[in-house]
């Protein structure tokens, strides 16, 4: 079950019959989410004067996104997508026009950070929905590979272009609060328009989840053991995040931790592409621990003191092994989902990245303050071959689950044609 694709398989996936349209649109939708959060970061800070008040907004907004990808995802998989996406895009632009008054108000901060919270929880989930709609599309095998390969490489062009979009708008002459509104606007169009896609008005109500009980999804040991690895994910990127800046800082150079940044970010979207050709394990279910320890020792040529072009080269380096992770948790959902459950489940891998981005950045942010960035590097490294370890001692819940309750993907292919 290697899943290897050809670049031609890219091609044949986007051209399917009912792809290009949703495909299209959800490019407006899923751009701004590395947008909105931070440009609201932005915002606060320059209203307010104050980085923790910020910090803590941003945190809460988090918190809001965790929670509601896997809710949204749950009500999506249940009643279909176009009505719950309608529903939240509206809640959000409400939500999001509300936080604008309370900041330009000067609320104080636990009302702020509410409403971030609100903000993140109608974020409207296309990501989790565009992953979700490819297994209504396209069968099992390269195609449907290539096609979640599409979506992780595309999220990385995203995280590249959204915080640098977030950065010139909040500092934009006319208002700071700029980029949460484009951001928010464009959002909602794009979700909106994904949203009244045929493909997407096709994709009827599931089937029964009474068996499925309370975490739904998350109920089946694969999805237990997927929700670990991204929460791995998450934690050792939170740790770089917040070290590559504090290390530009440190060699007087800050303005350059973005950048730095963007440039693991461009390594992971190309080796995304030629990973998708050649996977390594070629067993799926081996790829799931094998990506992340690589990658976790990976990291500890960032502790290497040799300057920020040292910094810059080690960070292209280990940035190959972030899309191909990506990619395998996308994949793999396929194999371990209860049925009817693929929206929520891609929800819980978001959930628990988005946990582990905010434990790994915080945990940072204490040893970059306490002791080095190369400290909180080496620590990243730790904390990723741990969580690899039990992600390999769990590996054999990466099986099909038993009949009856693995997916079904591509039972609604009659459905987009």
């Amino acid at each position: 079950m290697s899943h290897s694709a050809s670049l031609s398989h890219y091609r044949v996936a986007l051209t399917a019959p009912g792809a290009l349209a949703p495909a299209v649109a959800s490019i407006a939708g899923r751009l701004p989410i590395a947008m909105v959060g931070l440009a609201l970061l932005f915002y606060v800070q320059r209203s307010t004067g104050s980085f923790a008040i910020a910090g803590v907004v941003s945190a809460g907004a988090l918190v809001g996104v965790a929670v509601g990808s896997v809710l949204q995802g749950r009500i999506m998989d249940r009643f279909g997508a176009t009505r719950p996406l309608l529903v939240t895009s509206a809640l959000f632009a409400v939500v999001v026009s509300i936080a604008v008054v309370a900041v330009e108000r000067g609320l104080p901060a636990p009302a702020l950070v509410a409403l971030a919270s609100a903000v993140g929880l109608t974020e409207p989930m296309v990501g989790s929905c565009s992953r979700a709609l490819w297994s209504r599309l396209l069968p099992p095998g390269p195609v449907r590979g290539a096609a979640y390969a599409y979506e992780a490489i595309s999220m990385e062009v995203f995280f590249i272009l959204g915080p640098g979009l977030a950065g010139v708008l909040s500092l934009s002459a006319w208002w700071p609060g700029t980029g949460v509104v484009v951001g928010a606007a464009c959002m909602v169009a794009g979700a909106t328009a994904f949203a009244l896609t045929p493909a997407v008005r096709n994709w009827g109500p599931g089937g029964d989840r009474s068996h499925l009980g309370l975490l739904g999804a998350l109920g089946t040991p694969g999805m237990r053991t997927i929700a670990i690895a991204a929460f791995g994910f998450g934690v050792t990127i939170g740790f770089v995040e917040v070290a590559v800046p504090a290390a530009a800082t440190l060699a007087g150079q800050a303005a350059m931790g973005g950048v730095l940044l963007s440039l693991w970010s461009v390594s992971s979207v190309a080796a995304g592409v030629l990973y998708g050709v050649r996977p390594w394990p070629r067993s799926l279910h081996l790829r799931v621990p094998a990506l992340l320890l690589g990658f976790s020792l990976l990291l500890p040529l960032l502790a290497v003191p040799s300057g920020l072009v040292g910094l810059a080269l080690a960070l292209l380096v280990v940035g190959t092994l972030i899309t191909p992770q990506a990619t395998t948790h996308s994949t793999m959902i396929d194999v371990v989902a209860p049925a009817g459950t693929s929206a929520e489940a891609f929800g819980w891998v978001i959930t628990a990245v988005t946990l582990g981005l905010a434990i790994g950045q915080s945990t940072s942010g204490v040893l970059v303050e306490s002791a080095s960035p190369a400290v909180a590097f080496l620590v990243a490294a730790a904390c990723g071959v741990l969580l690899a370890v039990i992600v390999w001692l769990r590996v054999g819940t990466l099986h099909p689950a038993p009949a009856g309750s693995v997916v079904r993907p591509g039972a609604a292919l009659s459905a987009a044609h």
